[in-house]
């Protein structure tokens, strides 16, 4: 049984729990895991989980150590002019990277959904759950499932041929360069024309 509270002495509270949730979210994949399944793992209680990381999403975002909440981001490039979206989305999508690339487990992650069914599916999830689905929400029209999926397509497009297979010269190109190139296509994907 979870010992409820602090832990005695010098915490690691907030390390087990990171430990516990990345056995977890590997194990079970990001729709499975549970705040309660994590804590268990930590042997702490589900409040301290909560305590510390707030939502299930938060948790994730810590766990592969990505420098900001990329749903957060997202969410607030989604309230502003929707003529621009496709362009702030993929400069917003660079950013998160940039900074993430080379020390994240998210790279980590990325490079093994390739060959792996269980990290595939852990990246599957939290995309469609946490990225797609508040995109697709938003857009509110009928084929906002389809086109928020077009958008994914192209930004996992984007992270693998610059960060992981590292293309060049699209890999070495500016963000801001790349976010000009590739956002008119993932401005249609969200407003304009699709082919019928």
């Amino acid at each position: 049984m979870a010992r409820t509270g602090r832990r005695p002495g010098v915490s690691g509270t907030r390390e087990a729990i990171l430990d516990a949730a990345r056995r977890a979210f590997a194990e079970q994949g990001y729709q499975h895991a549970t705040i309660r399944g994590v804590a268990d793992l930590a042997g702490v209680d589900p409040a301290l989980v909560h305590h510390y990381f707030g939502t299930k999403q938060r948790l994730f975002v810590a766990a592969v150590q990505l420098p900001v909440n990329p749903v957060e981001h997202l969410m607030a490039v989604l309230e502003e002019d929707p003529e621009q979206i496709g362009r702030r989305l993929v400069a917003t999508f660079l950013s998160v990277w940039d900074h993430a690339a080379e020390q994240s487990p998210l790279l980590a992650l990325v490079r093994s959904a390739v060959g792996d069914d269980r990290a595939a599916a852990l990246l599957r999830e939290f995309i469609t759950e946490e990225v797609l689905g508040p995109i697709a929400h938003r857009l509110g029209s009928p084929d906002a499932r389809l086109r928020a999926t077009l958008v994914g397509s192209q930004l996992i497009g984007l992270a693998m041929a610059r960060y992981i297979v590292k293309v060049e010269p699209l890999a070495s190109v500016p963000a801001a360069q790349v976010a000009a190139a590739v956002g008119p296509t993932v401005q249609r994907y969200l407003t304009g024309e699709l082919a019928p």
